[in-house]
Parts: structure tokens; sequence; C-alpha cells
């Protein structure tokens, strides 16, 4: 079970400047679109970076279906810049709260769902996925993509989101994982971009959400989208460097275009895992 062991302040303070970087927002908007910056499924290996993050959003969306509806509240985890947040409460019309570190992703969340007509179907608040601020048993429904990751307690998030879940919720999440048998240290030079020492595993995961008597755990496996995820990310922004070296600083990116190609290495050696897993809570 890989898992960062040092304590979550020091994450979370590391995952806090990343996000709140000038840099990283520009490198979002251009070349993931800025909407929803998670691992794509891909349609085919052409498919836009930003087609195939909104269909990861839609396959967890699924996952919660049977509870959420108007009257129904999701917790988002690490909400970003409230892709997932505006396209659930599109589609079910339920109310979303979306829990997020970064104070500047959040003003911005906060300045799209006003132009979407949603902000009055959502609320952004910046907080902490280690200590939730609502109380047990609160949301019909919880999700997460690819926020985890950034955790150096992951155990104490999952404990989270399953306090806050009423009885009988759903569960679902996506995020960056490491095979069962990679060793922390092959994949260290990839992870410590993300602000830690090592990735979960499946095993950790399915194996917490156990300890916490969840029902129904699964594991969607879409580790085969990783090389051509991270191929493509590359690729484009290679090809895009001049136009984003005017928007974004040159250490930034020249790390950016050292650091993604250990991803594509990392996925072609099948040393990472990928996909939703999901669980319900007894009722």
């Amino acid at each position: 079970m890989s898992q960062d062991t040092s304590g979550p302040g020091a994450g979370e303070e590391a995952t806090r400047r990343y996000y709140d970087s000038s840099d990283v927002d520009a490198f979002y908007n251009a070349v993931w679109g800025g909407e929803d910056i998670h691992t794509g499924i891909y349609a085919h290996t052409d498919e836009p970076i930003a087609d195939a993050s909104r269909r990861t959003v839609e396959r967890v969306a699924d996952r919660l279906a049977d509870c959420l509806g108007p009257g129904h509240t999701v917790l988002d985890l690490g909400a970003g810049y409230g892709g997932t947040a505006r396209y659930l409460a599109g589609r079910f019309g339920c109310r979303v709260v979306a829990l997020n570190l970064s104070a500047a992703q959040n003003e911005r969340h906060r300045k799209t769902n006003v132009a979407h007509g949603l902000d009055s179907a959502i609320e952004v608040v910046t907080g902490s996925f280690h200590d939730i601020p609502y109380p047990d048993g609160h949301f019909h429904a919880v999700c997460s993509l690819e926020a985890f990751c950034h955790s150096a307690d992951r155990a104490k998030v999952l404990g989270e989101a399953v306090r806050v879940l009423k009885p009988g919720g759903a569960l679902a999440f996506t995020d960056l994982m490491a095979a069962e048998d990679t060793p922390a240290e092959v994949l260290y030079r990839a992870v410590s971009r993300l602000g830690v020492e090592a990735l979960a595993t499946p095993s950790f995961y399915v194996g917490r959400l156990t300890e916490l008597a969840l029902a129904d755990i699964d594991f969607d496996d879409h580790s085969n989208q990783l090389f051509n995820h991270y191929t493509r990310l590359t690729d484009e922004t290679g090809k895009r460097e001049p136009e984003l070296r005017e928007v974004i600083s040159h250490d930034y990116l020249d790390h950016l275009l050292e650091n993604l190609p250990l991803w594509v290495d990392a996925a072609g050696r099948e040393q990472l895992r990928w996909g939703i897993i999901h669980a319900r809570r007894a009722q």
C-alpha cells in the first residue's frame, strides 16, 4: 500500500501553492480548457483532452446517479475549477458543495457558476478534505476526481468522506495510483511534482473502504487510458510551447516538459493505475 506518511499540513500547503500559481492556471486553461482537469477516457487516441476529461466526469456521475436529483446534495472534494460541480448540478438538478483548497481556483469557480446561472445551486467552500466542515451523514453522495493523490493522509481523507455520507449514499472517485508491485522510489521523480512522496494503490483504497464498512466496493480499471493521456499531454504541450511561453514562466514550462515524459514512461511500463473506485455506505 503506497502511502506518504508525512502529516497532511505540509502536503496541503504544497497543493495550495501549486494550484494558486498563475503558471498552473494558465497551463490548465490552455491545454485542458480550464473546465475539467482530469485524466481522460478517450474514444479515440487523438480526441481533444478536454472532451476525454469530460467523459471521465460523466462516468463518475453515472456511479452516483441513483443517489442524486432535486432536493439531494453531493460533495465534490478537490473541486478545482468546478467543471464536475456544474455538470452534476445541470444533469441532476441537485445541490453541490464544492470543497477546494485553492482560493484562486475557487474565485474563478464562483465567477463561472454565475456566468452559467448555477451560483444558487453550487456552494464553493475553501477548505480541506482532511477536515470536512460538515456534520456526519450530511450528503447523499460524495465524489472526487484526481485530488486524493495530493494528500499525505489518504486514510483520513476516506474516513472524512465516509463520515459525511448518509446511510445508503454513494461514493465515487478517481485517483492516480501506483501499480501494486511498483516501489515508491520508482515513481518519486514523477510524483514529487504533486507535493507527495508516493501514490496510493488500488488495494489501499479498497482495503480502507472495507475497514470503513462500505458495501458494493468496486474499481472500474481504466489504467489502459494512461499512456495515451500522458502522451497527448506531452505532445500538446510540446506543440504549443511557443504560445505557452507567452503566458507561462519559462521555469515552469521547462519543468513540465521534463516531468511529463516521466509519466508517459511510467504508464508505458504499467507502473501506474487509474480508474473509478466506487462504493456505498450501508443503510
